[in-house]
C-alpha cells in the first residue's frame, strides 16, 4: 500500500468517525426541536416519528398563559449583566495580573485558580447565608454576583494567557505619545483580546443561560424564575407534560445556537491561541 493511498483511507476513517460523533452529538438537539412541534398525546403514542401536523399550541400556552415570558426575561438579565460585568471586570484583571508580574500579583493570581478547585457544595450554604446577609437573597443580584465571582478565576486564567502573545513596544508606544494606563487598555489591548473575550462570553454565557441549581435556590419560590426552572415544573412524579417540556426546552436552545453560530469563528480562534500562547 504506498504512502498516498494509507492517507486517503486515513483521512476517510477520521472523516467517518467525525460523521458518526456529530450525528450523535446533533440527535438530541433534532429530537427535541421535533417533538416540540408534536402534541403531547403524539409524543407518548410514538416518540421518534415526525409530526404529522406543525402543532403550534405548546409554544402559544407557555407564551400566553403561563409565567414562561417572564422567565425569558430573567435569563435574558442574568446571562447579558453576568456576561457585561464579566467583560468589564476580568480582562482588567488578567491584563494586570499578567503585566505586573510581581510576587503580590502572581498570590493574587494563585488564590483565583485555587478557587477553581473548591468544589460548589462546600460552601453552597455559607454562600446563600451570605446573601441573606448583604440582602441579595431572592433578587437577581445574587445569581449574578455569584457568577461574576466564580468565573474571575477561569477567565484570569485565559486572559493571561493571551496577553502574554500581545507585544509590549505596542503599549510603550502609545504610552510615549501620551496616553494612560487605562486608555492603553481600553483602545488598543482590549481589541486586540476579541477571540479569547469570545470564547469566554461563550462559555460562560452558555453555563449561565442553562444554569438550574443557582436559580432554583436563590430566586424566590412562587415567582417567575428562569427558563430552565420554569420548564422543570411540567416534570412530575407520576405524568409530565412533554409537549410543554420540548416546546420549553426548544425556545431555549435556538439562541445558544444562534449565538453560538455567530461566534463559532472567535471561540475557536480564542481556545486555539489560549493553547499556544504562554
Amino acid at each position: 500500500m504506498s504512502l498516498r493511498t494509507r492517507k486517503v483511507l486515513i483521512d476517510a476513517l477520521i472523516l467517518a468517525v467525525t460523521l458518526i460523533l456529530a450525528i450523535l452529538f446533533f440527535f438530541p438537539i433534532f429530537f427535541n426541536i421535533m417533538s416540540a412541534f408534536k402534541s403531547n398525546a403524539e409524543i407518548m403514542r410514538d416518540a421518534v416519528a415526525f409530526p404529522t401536523s406543525l402543532y403550534l399550541e405548546s409554544f402559544k400556552y407557555l407564551l400566553t398563559e403561563t409565567d414562561y415570558p417572564q422567565a425569558i426575561v430573567n435569563s435574558i438579565i442574568l446571562t447579558v449583566v453576568s456576561i457585561a460585568c464579566q467583560v468589564f471586570i476580568i480582562p482588567m484583571a488578567g491584563y494586570a495580573i499578567q503585566r505586573k508580574n510581581t510576587k503580590w500579583t502572581r498570590l493574587i493570581f494563585l488564590y483565583f485558580l485555587a478557587g477553581m478547585m473548591i468544589p460548589f457544595q462546600a460552601y453552597m450554604i455559607p454562600l446563600f447565608k451570605e446573601l441573606k446577609m448583604l440582602g441579595l437573597y431572592g433578587s437577581l443580584a445574587g445569581p449574578i454576583m455569584i457568577y461574576v465571582a466564580g468565573s474571575v478565576g477561569f477567565g484570569s486564567l485565559l486572559y493571561t494567557s493571551f496577553v502574554k502573545g500581545i507585544p509590549m513596544e505596542i503599549e510603550e508606544a502609545a504610552e510615549i505619545d501620551g496616553c494612560s494606563r487605562v486608555r492603553i487598555f481600553w483602545n488598543i489591548v482590549f481589541p486586540l483580546l476579541g477571540p479569547v473575550t469570545a470564547s469566554m462570553v461563550v462559555l460562560n454565557g452558555l453555563g449561565i443561560w442553562n444554569d438550574f441549581l443557582m436559580p432554583m435556590l436563590v430566586l424566590p419560590s412562587g415567582e417567575p424564575k428562569t427558563m430552565v426552572v420554569e420548564i422543570y415544573r411540567y416534570i412530575g412524579e407520576f405524568s409530565s407534560r412533554w409537549d410543554m417540556i420540548f416546546a420549553g426546552t426548544t425556545m431555549s436552545v435556538v439562541p445558544v445556537l444562534i449565538a453560538f453560530i455567530f461566534l463559532q469563528k472567535y471561540f475557536v480562534k480564542g481556545l486555539a491561541s489560549g493553547a499556544t500562547k504562554g
